[in-house]
């Protein structure tokens, strides 16, 4: 199987090998440094005290880094030298915390000179395991067999959107399968020539592992015998829709129909999740405080000495919430005090109305970060849909399908959707965004939540989706 779930989150199992197979390196690496530092006289190393521990927290910081860097998306599209250059900037990252740690708790610390050593093996052995991984993985290793049940337009619908070589990592797509009376959309060259009642026999002889139903209508010549034959023999049998939530992580609008989310797994809340769910805001929100409370003060010095003294720094705006209930959020003002003398309106590229202040904090999200308070009382989640304002919310709920299921859920600072697509600045923009909200409000758990938190500071550092 090319994917597992993991508190209902899909993982790619590939990547997840990796990620564990890097920790033992980064493991060995501390152990191996430490007798490259003290070779000449090992009882120094003694004196050290126990390596395992020290070796575990250095693993765990810097793939913790690697995450944050992104580079264990198993959709990116920036090839192997990409992937080395965020591995790069995961290193400075990661020794950069290390030092930090270090200074906060000097009991862990190891020596500079074993921490040299390690980073610098670490790294070439990385580098080495990456190129030898990104060889492999493009091949069929790991990867899911599939066959499509359908040649229409639900099952057009994986090629049109499925067209690179990052979309198809994680399965082989071995071909479509005619339904009779269909009309037939697929290219004759992609589609299989099975006799009748012969599924299984194909599935069997040719090591497949899922079939994905995309059949346009099921009310006429649909092979249920067949399916449950299927089914029952160990092969997968997996919705259209589903097959798209787990190969692009959001839950595809024109294709989604009510039934579905009533059977589908998901959409789950309990008091216990939520009481845990509202400790990690907690914690989380606490620990951005404590970090960025200078960087908080310096930007509202910043907005003084552009606009004046009497310059307000903060600006508070009504926003919907859980259950549609709207609050007021707060933000750092990154726009002229008269922006929105006319109106309501979306930030568009190049802005006239916001200043030279606001540009660099809305590009590095400082101007987000007064939002911890919303958090702290409770109106907004640290991770979750961004929420958007009354104004819009009326407007996008007539046009777009299902855009209200957003709300089942408290808005946070940052969501899957801001790591998952640009600034929304249009209705098209936004349907595409809650497509990956519907997925996050389906299958949201803290396990997401972290890895939605860690790869936000890839957001930050590259600026992805800024306006």
């Amino acid at each position: 199987m090319a994917q597992v779930r993991i508190f209902k989150h899909y993982v790619h199992l590939p990547y997840l090998l990796l990620g564990m197979t890097e920790g033992l390196v980064f493991m060995l690496a501390i152990y191996l440094g430490a007798y490259i530092r003290f070779f000449s006289d090992l009882t120094e190393l003694d004196l050290l005290g126990a390596l395992l521990p020290r070796a575990l927290f250095f693993a765990g910081v810097m793939l913790l880094s690697m995450t944050a860097m992104g580079v264990y998306q198993a959709r990116l599209r920036e090839g192997i030298s990409g992937v080395m250059l965020r591995t790069a900037a995961s290193f400075l990252l990661g020794s950069t915390a290390l030092s930090m740690i270090f200074y906060i708790f000097p009991s862990l610390f190891i020596g500079r000179g074993v921490i040299a050593l390690a980073a610098l093996l670490s790294f070439f052995a990385v580098g080495a395991l990456r190129w030898v991984f990104f060889k492999k993985v493009d091949e069929e290793v790991l990867k899911r067999h599939v066959v499509v049940l359908g040649a229409g337009w639900r099952a057009q619908n994986i090629l049109d959107r499925l067209t690179s070589k990052t979309d198809t990592r994680g399965f082989v797509l071995s071909g479509f399968i005619k339904v009779d009376g269909e009309d037939v959309q697929i290219d004759d060259s992609r589609v299989l020539s099975i006799p009748s009642k012969k599924l299984f026999d194909y599935c069997k002889e040719n090591d497949i592992d899922e079939i994905v139903v995309a059949v346009d209508d099921r009310r006429k010549h649909f092979p249920l015998d067949d399916l449950l034959d299927c089914k029952l023999s160990g092969i997968d049998v997996v919705e259209i829709i589903t097959f798209f939530e787990r190969e692009t992580g959001k839950v595809e609008l024109d294709l989604l129909h009510p039934s579905w989310m009533v059977f589908s797994d998901g959409f789950s809340q309990n008091s216990v999740t939520g009481a845990l769910e509202r400790a990690f805001d907690v914690l989380a929100s606490s620990l951005l405080f404590l970090a960025t409370w200078p960087i908080m003060l310096l930007t509202a010095v910043a907005i003084k000495i552009e606009e004046g003294p009497t310059a307000s720094v903060f600006y508070k705006q009504r926003r919907v919430g859980l259950e549609g209930r709207c609050f007021s959020v707060y933000k750092f003002r990154s726009m002229r005090e008269d922006a929105e003398k006319n109106g309501a309106q979306w930030a568009q590229e190049n802005d006239t109305r916001i200043t030279r202040v606001g540009n660099f904090i809305r590009k590095v999200r400082i101007d987000e970060l007064p939002q911890i308070l919303n958090v702290l009382n409770g109106d907004m989640g640290f991770v979750g849909p961004r929420p958007e304002r009354p104004e819009f919310v009326s407007i996008l709920a007539e046009k777009i399908p299902y855009f209200d299921e957003r709300h089942r859920v408290k808005p946070g600072i940052t969501g899957w959707a801001q790591l998952c697509y640009p600034y929304g600045a249009s209705d098209e923009d936004s349907a595409q965004k809650l497509q990956y909200d519907l997925y996050y409000v389906k299958n949201h758990s803290l396990l997401l939540d972290a890895l939605i938190l860690i790869q936000t500071v890839e957001v930050i550092l590259f600026g992805k989706g800024a306006r």
